[in-house]
């Protein structure tokens, strides 16, 4: 089936304000090697907190300058903790405690010094949230720890809220395992330490959807703008009403910190966007900040899989909407919403994300790390139509 744009606008009755699509200034990219040209000034809001001491652990990756910025504009006190092997040239006016998390005293820079508030967003490893825990005992006042929606465990239903059925925890001989399948787990095993660590009265815990945004180099989401922007016949995934999730890395960074601003505890799924959105509407979303000439081709889901396109891996942020996935991107995220979440206009994150990947290295644009290769698409496209006529 192919859906035009006129054909989609008319059939859902959409408008673009119905989805934000007036293109703001878009956020400054990285460069190659992940030092922004620019500082990137986000919107702070009219009311100015009291200022705190933050300790954010990383701070230098996809998260955690966004943190920074945010957290710095609002005129805290920032201190990183990493191995300062990364974003050498980010904040040099910051001060960095420098520690291994996979050493045995790798944790050690933290056992002097008090914060109000501690972000730590690297941690997939229940071992670093002990550690953490221990070198920081009685000097912290709030703990936000940045788990994930993976640590569910039945995604058949829409609608799951902050209760749904989780993994197990993971066993000790998996904490540093990169196998994804511990990937859940492990976070699952990380939220139970926090609350062992520091009291479940001083731990907040954010669970993302899919994070998204210019300085992701999984190329989860870019590969959708980068795509349609340039042009011709796309191949779509499954049913235009697939639902889709997902949250800027500005608004869930912002997010976080008004969380430790105003003190919040206690769990939050954290995605996006407010307003329930399916494919249909991301695509021709995304479509809308370019001047492409894409037109998309909806293939089904059993179709693709015969054909050995994955959901996400080959068709980012796409999971089928019925069966068992019926409910990974439907998550609900009313209490992070009431908490002060809010999610900007997808035409921004569309636009920063195709002008971050347009800074990348030549090798870089050339392959994305995720995301249908140009020969499969049209391969997998001619059979599709080979079939329907």
């Amino acid at each position: 089936m192919t859906l035009d744009r006129r054909t989609f606008l008319k059939s859902t009755a959409l408008v673009g304000g119905a989805l934000g699509l007036g293109i703001p200034a878009a956020a400054q990219a990285f460069n190659a090697d992940g030092v922004r040209p620019q500082a990137y000034r986000p919107e702070t809001g009219d009311a100015q907190p009291k200022p705190m001491r933050i300790l954010i652990l990383g701070g230098t990756g996809f998260i955690g300058p966004q943190q920074v910025d945010y957290a710095l504009a609002r005129k805290h006190q920032i201190t990183l903790f990493n191995r300062g092997q990364s974003g050498k040239g980010l904040f040099p006016q910051v001060p960095r405690i420098v520690g291994d998390r996979n050493a045995a005293n790798g944790h050690d820079g933290l056992k002097k010094g008090t914060w109000d508030v501690v972000i730590d967003n690297p941690t997939r490893n229940p071992q670093w949230v002990r550690g953490a825990g221990e070198a920081l005992k009685g000097r912290v006042g709030q703990y936000i720890l940045v788990s994930t929606i993976s640590v569910f465990s039945d995604y058949s239903k829409p609608g799951m809220d902050e209760n749904g059925p989780m993994h197990a925890p993971a066993a000790p001989e998996n904490w540093a395992s990169n196998d994804g399948n511990y990937y859940g787990p492990n976070k699952v095993q990380c939220e139970i330490d926090a609350k062992a660590q520091f009291g479940a009265d001083k731990v907040t815990i954010v669970r993302p959807g899919l994070i998204v945004g210019p300085g992701d180099l999984s190329d989860r989401f870019s590969y959708w703008p980068v795509r349609i922007d340039k042009g011709g016949d796309i191949m779509a995934p499954g049913l235009p009403s697939d639902p889709v999730q997902y949250i800027d890395v500005h608004d869930l960074s912002e997010f976080i910190v008004r969380l430790g601003e105003n003190h919040t505890i206690g769990t939050f799924n954290a995605t996006g966007p407010k307003s329930p959105t399916n494919m249909a509407e991301m695509l021709y979303g995304i479509k809308a900040v370019t001047s492409s000439d894409a037109k998309f081709t909806w293939v089904p889901a059993d179709f693709l899989a015969q054909h050995t396109v994955r959901a996400w891996s080959d068709m980012p942020v796409w999971q089928p909407g019925q069966g068992r996935t019926a409910g990974f991107m439907a998550v609900n995220c009313q209490k992070a919403y009431a908490a002060g979440l809010t999610c900007r206009p997808l035409a921004d994150t569309a636009k920063s994300t195709l002008d971050w990947y347009k800074t990348r290295p030549a090798a870089e644009q050339e392959k994305l790390r995720a995301g249908l290769a140009p020969d499969k698409e049209k391969t997998v496209l001619a059979a599709w139509r080979a079939k329907n006529g």
